[in-house]
């Protein structure tokens, strides 16, 4: 039976008004059929994603308030992965690399060069990222475990509070108003959970 577009209650409103449309029935039915490789992706993608806070601590060293939000957040993703790695492990899944989605270098493809418009585009990604994460978290909850759904609702609240920092910051260092570039990442980010995917990943397209 396909899975109904539904979210659990906790995920915020804001998260579904600033992503252009939710993720598709079909991709949770396929996230469902694919138990393993949804959660050997997730532990690739937090490591990911601490990967990315990492390397912006390092390269803009003289942003006190982005270095405070990426520490904190690189500490968080990496605490998530090591405890999807436990889940795994307690399930008989062995945590192995698989290909990536061409979700995340998508968007980045689009990233302009030269400060701060890089930074900006590099937060404006980052926030899209987490918000839709958030979103797939929250849409898988209804469908899964007592186990997993609790640990997919305390992700819907970090995955949050992750996008709303990457945003704050963006907006922070823009000389000018944010408004058209989100909007054309947005655009961007619904064309590539839309369009069609001959492999599932946490943050691959709908089933070809």
């Amino acid at each position: 039976m396909s899975a109904t577009v539904t979210h659990d209650p906790r995920l915020p409103e804001a998260i579904l008004d600033f992503l252009a449309c939710p993720t598709p029935a079909s991709w949770v039915d396929w996230a469902l059929d694919n138990p393993e490789i949804l959660l050997i992706d997730h532990a690739q993608c937090e490591k990911k994603a601490a990967s990315t806070a990492m390397s912006l601590l390092y390269r803009y060293v003289d942003d006190a308030e982005l270095l405070t939000k990426m520490a904190r957040l690189a500490r968080e993703e990496l605490l998530h992965f090591e405890q999807v790695v436990k889940l795994m492990e307690g399930r008989g899944i062995t945590y192995r690399p698989i290909g990536a989605a061409r979700y995340a270098e998508g968007l980045r493809r689009h990233v302009r060069g030269g400060e701060p418009h890089r930074l900006i585009d590099v937060l404006i990604v980052g926030a899209i990222i987490e918000a839709r994460s958030c979103e797939r978290f929250a849409r898988l909850i209804p469908f899964l475990d007592e186990e997993l759904a609790k640990f997919y609702r305390g992700l819907v609240k970090s995955e949050g509070r992750h996008y709303e920092d990457y945003l704050m910051l963006a907006r922070r260092l823009a000389p000018e108003s944010l408004d058209e570039r989100i909007a054309f990442f947005i655009e961007r980010e619904a064309e590539l959970i839309t369009m069609p995917d001959t492999a599932f990943r946490f943050h691959s397209g709908v089933p070809a």
